[in-house]
């Protein structure tokens, strides 16, 4: 019995079962390895935003010192005092406007960010710029003036900017009546220094960083996809923005790594963000790597698992197969050696001992067939008592009416008959040979039965097949004796040959009393077993000689004939020669036929 796994199975199970604890464990790893860098990564992106927005930080914290220092100024303080008693400036007044001017430019081009500086005077309702000295609106100061960074989006050419503004009144108390106050001082930049320094922070490539602020809007860097920047503070709105912030938000399927660091001096958050994919992309590629290494090593091993299933267990399976055949007494089975292996030494050993077991017992089988045929031979050589009875009270009948030409007849037809039965030293006989014996021996009964007709009709070209001889005329024999003696009515036997792509056929059929469909069974069953004593020794002899001579595609057939009685089948397979000397000829039924009997009713 075949085990139920075979060995390339059990091997390649065991490569699986060594290689999936690897795989777990990389997997495991590479988890572990990708959320380490996750956190450090949210930690250095948290730490490089809270250094620029410290830088930014500086750099306004250093704007709003400016007022304080300029209100120490000698000029600027002196300015708070002058009073005009004409809207036009004396030459006193514009002086010290000059050298305030000249202080002013000073203070901008001391930083590295475009600022500017105004300074109001509501006792002579001017405001000096570094460009300029004229009057300004009271009401418009008022509703511009409130503490802390204001920011104002500009308009016209310079639209999708901010404006930023710084004001400090002297004295404090006045903020909310700018026109009781000494001076005002304003410090001015727009979002250009802030673009300026993001573009910078934006140097590697991967990120986008965007200054951002709720209710009011963003300061994007120069290159920035400000559609995908507008989407991700879509989502960060959606919930409360902390001071430090580190987020995972997914777009369209794809997941970004979101920071976000609020400004203590400004209140506006600067956030960045870049594609998980950028990050895990190395990651990625040492998977894609170990996961090809992994499948190209179970490709080979599996390569190693399957050569070595072809090599011994298949050769292994092929022999216990073989031999479980030569066991159920199949001695036909050979085994094709491949290659030059130990178990082609093996096949032909094997080969060669069921060659001589099966020449053994086809040997002995022989043997037997032919202690069978000679006892066939025996009883073909004595004198069928019925048979001989009857053809002599023909003779005698016929002699006693002085119808010499029937004696005559009879007496050739019976030499004729016996002849051929008595002097069988050959193993085969042409086909013909054995139709005319067949031809005989329905003469002699249509003699003895005139309501006995035959017809035969075999193609020209099976008459020079080569068959064992007397293997037709035991079927003939049964028909006329079974079939048609044992009743009164007019009896019909046809003798019909058959050439086609499976063999060649002879049928024998007749119009008698037929056999039951059980009967017929019983009888095919008989013949492949050893003959019993219920059985003749004439059809069981016929049906082992044909196997015995061309196989197991060779034998007897019984059915039910269309002319109501049984009809047997001889058939067996065309052989070379036979195929040569057939070969070119037609096979027309209407060939060779006869009607012995209808010419001697």
């Amino acid at each position: 019995m075949m085990p139920r796994i075979n060995l390339f199975t059990k091997m390649v199970t065991l490569i699986v079962v060594m290689l999936v604890p690897i795989m777990a464990l990389y997997y495991y790893s590479n988890k572990t390895s990708t959320q380490v860098l996750g956190t450090e990564l949210n930690k250095s992106n948290t730490e490089q935003l809270t250094f620029f927005q410290h830088q930014v930080n500086t750099q306004i914290d250093l704007l709003t010192l400016w007022p304080n220092l300029l209100m120490h100024d000698p000029d600027i303080s002196s300015f708070k005092d002058v009073f005009l008693a004409s809207e036009y400036l004396n030459l006193d007044t514009i002086t010290l406007v000059k050298r305030i001017q000249t202080k002013l430019s000073i203070q901008e081009n001391s930083s590295n960010w475009d600022s500017e500086l105004f300074i109001y005077s509501p006792s002579l309702n001017r405001v000096v710029s570094v460009a300029d000295a004229r009057h300004y609106d009271t009401w418009e100061l008022k509703r511009r003036l409130k503490p802390g960074w204001q920011v104002k989006e500009l308009e016209g050419e310079t639209a999708g900017r901010y404006q930023f503004s710084w004001f400090t009144v002297s004295p404090y108390a006045t903020y909310k009546r700018p026109e009781d106050a000494n001076l005002i001082i304003e410090v001015r930049f727009d979002s250009t220094n802030i673009v300026d320094m993001l573009d910078r922070f934006k140097s590697d490539g991967r990120r986008e960083p965007v200054y951002y602020r709720q209710g009011i809007g963003a300061i994007y860097n120069r290159t920035a996809d400000r559609d995908l920047a507008d989407r991700i503070i879509a989502e960060l709105e959606r919930g409360e923005l902390h001071d430090i912030e580190s987020r995972t938000v997914e777009l369209d399927g794809e997941k970004y790594l979101v920071n976000a660091v609020k400004s203590r001096s400004t209140g506006w958050h600067l956030v960045d963000f870049m594609p998980l994919s950028d990050i895990v992309r190395p990651i990625r590629k040492s998977n894609e790597l170990f996961t090809f290494s992994v499948a190209g090593l179970l490709l080979m091993s599996c390569l190693a698992a399957y050569l070595m299933y072809a090599q011994v267990q298949v050769p292994l399976k092929r022999l216990v197969v073989g031999f479980q055949k030569l066991k159920n007494g199949d001695y036909s089975v050979r085994m094709v050696p491949k290659g030059r292996t130990e178990f082609s030494f093996v096949f032909d050993r094997f080969n060669s001992m069921v060659m001589q077991i099966q020449e053994l017992f086809q040997h002995v089988y022989l043997e037997k067939i032919h202690v069978r045929e000679a006892r066939l031979k025996q009883l073909q050589s004595q004198i069928n008592p019925h048979f001989f009875y009857n053809c002599f009270s023909f003779i005698s009948s016929m002699a006693k009416l002085n119808n010499n030409k029937a004696v005559v007849e009879m007496s050739q037809r019976l030499a004729k008959y016996y002849r051929y039965t008595t002097r069988q030293e050959r193993d085969l006989v042409k086909l013909s040979e054995e139709i005319g014996f067949v031809t005989s021996y329905l003469d002699i009964q249509n003699m003895r039965m005139p309501r006995l007709r035959f017809e035969v009709n075999v193609p020209e070209r099976m008459k020079k097949a080569d068959i064992p001889p007397l293997v037709i005329q035991p079927l003939v024999e049964n028909a006329v004796l079974h079939g048609i003696e044992p009743q009164a009515a007019a009896g019909f036997i046809r003798i019909t040959g058959h050439c086609g792509e499976d063999g060649m056929r002879i049928v024998v059929e007749d119009n008698g009393k037929g056999m039951s469909v059980e009967a017929m069974l019983v009888l095919q069953y008989k013949l492949s077993k050893p003959m019993d004593r219920e059985m003749g020794c004439g059809v069981w002899n016929v049906h082992q000689r044909m196997q015995l001579r061309f196989g197991g595609q060779a034998g007897i057939s019984f059915a039910a004939s269309p002319l109501g009685g049984l009809k047997a089948t001889l058939y067996w397979p065309y052989e070379a020669r036979e195929v040569a000397a057939t070969n070119g000829e037609t096979n027309d039924p209407a060939n060779g036929m006869t009607n012995v009997g209808e010419e001697k009713k």
